[in-house]
């Protein structure tokens, strides 16, 4: 198992230190890893001026998978847009075709009290959101600033094409056969073009999966609906700009954005994976971050590109042993809890494992 590790900016570094002990102490029992570091992001500005370096891109491109940390802070903010570290981003995705995004939200029992939402809306949540990840408003040209009358306009291109919505919707239908074989495919048909093409191709693919039950529902209605009833859904799939919000959103049903991690595949399951939460940089360096979502991205980098179904259940029941411990970091404990560091919290899942 060939991996590239980008710890990037922010929390990024201590929470793949954690995710990178794992990966050690599965070597130790055996399995053949090798482990190579690389930059991506601010740090990747910082060391070269690119956010995505063509060192890093070498690095990426001959490893099995990839594990990143998170990248930004405010300190780039003011840099030109090529340079922003959320560049290097959409170039290592766009790089490597990783053009579909797996983002489970499943509440853990013991967090039910964790999430914003009343208990019983949230108990036994489990949903997978499939977003299409290379295409839509992101990456659509014609982009840019410029005047127009006299006044700045601002403009971006939302664009898909059939094929892109073609294999996006079989990784969707696929998930969905593994699950509870439902399917929900969310778009804005009523008002954009594009999504109405999403709507169409979604149909005619759903043809071939007879024994998925395909519904459809507008994207303003499932960020509603998300909230109201989130455990009608099972599998969500979406465009890039609709699926990184609602899978945002639905993070936080789960009680922390610092639980849930992701993969992003390409057509032979190659994949990125990384946790859904950003840098944090208000807390890098004090050993506070939580490092369970990019753990448990390890083991979907197992499940999906090394097909070690075993050990990611092994680490996902590490995780959930040390969750019924009553063991949490800051963002998951609540009043009067003992509170655990991001180095404290790694020592109690590899000691569980």
């Amino acid at each position: 198992m060939n991996i590239a590790i980008l710890p990037g900016d922010g929390i990024g570094p201590e929470i793949v230190s954690q995710a990178s002990r794992l990966l050690d102490a599965l070597k130790a029992d055996g399995f053949k890893i090798e482990l190579e570091y690389g930059s991506i992001g601010g740090c990747a500005v910082d060391a070269t001026g690119e956010p995505y370096p063509e060192v890093t891109h070498q690095l990426v491109s001959q490893a099995d998978a990839v594990l990143l940390g998170a990248v930004g802070g405010p300190q780039y903010d003011a840099l030109p847009r090529a340079q922003r570290p959320e560049k290097g981003l959409l170039a290592i995705r766009k790089a490597l075709n990783l053009f579909a995004n797996l983002r489970p939200a499943m509440l853990y029992p013991e967090l039910a009290t964790a999430s914003s939402l009343k208990p019983e809306i949230v108990a036994g949540l489990d949903i997978m959101i499939v977003r299409e990840l290379t295409g839509d408003i992101y990456f659509g040209e014609p982009r840019g600033i410029e005047t127009r009358n006299g006044q700045r306009v601002g403009f971006n291109t939302m664009i898909y094409s059939e094929s892109e919505i073609q294999r996006i919707a079989h990784i969707a239908f696929q998930a969905a056969l593994k699950r509870n074989r439902k399917l929900c495919s969310v778009d804005k048909m009523n008002v954009l073009e594009c999504t109405q093409l999403w709507r169409d191709i979604i149909e005619e693919v759903g043809q071939e999966y007879p024994d998925v039950s395909l519904s459809h529902m507008l994207v303003d209605n499932a960020a509603m609906q998300l909230v109201r009833d989130p455990k009608q859904f099972d599998v969500i799939v979406t465009g890039n700009m609709f699926g990184d919000i609602l899978s945002d959103e639905a993070s936080m049903l789960t009680g922390s954005i610092g639980m849930l991690p992701s993969a992003s595949l390409d057509h032979n399951n190659k994949g990125l994976y990384e946790p859904i939460h950003g840098s944090a940089p208000d807390i890098a360096g004090k050993n506070l971050a939580n490092p369970l979502a990019t753990m448990l991205s390890v083991a979907m980098m197992m499940r999906y590109t090394f097909n070690q179904e075993e050990v990611a259940k092994r680490i996902e029941d590490a995780v959930k042993k040390v969750l019924a411990q009553g063991l949490r970091t800051r963002d998951i404990a609540s009043e009067g809890t003992p509170i655990l560091g991001t180095c404290e919290m790694g020592d109690a899942v590899l000691a569980v494992l």
